[in-house]
């Protein structure tokens, strides 16, 4: 994982929710919550980076060996 300075967030208020962006500014992936905008950044912030951590991690996973054949 990147250390948390190579990690980009972003606020975006729309309506009565806020949604938070994490783009790892590696590998450009990136996710999205929505959460409440009484929520303190600090804490949409470590959700947004959390998801995005495990979005990472669940990409590393190796494909599942199978035998047979594809049809």
């Amino acid at each position: 994982m990147t250390a948390q300075n190579d990690i980009i967030i972003e606020f975006i208020n729309i309506g009565n929710v806020v949604k938070v962006t994490a783009i790892c500014a590696a590998s450009g992936k990136e996710v999205s919550i929505v959460g409440n905008p009484k929520a303190s950044k600090k804490e949409l912030e470590t959700i947004a980076i959390r998801k995005l951590k495990y979005v990472l991690d669940k990409g590393k996973a190796q494909p599942i060996q199978r035998s047979g054949i594809i049809v």
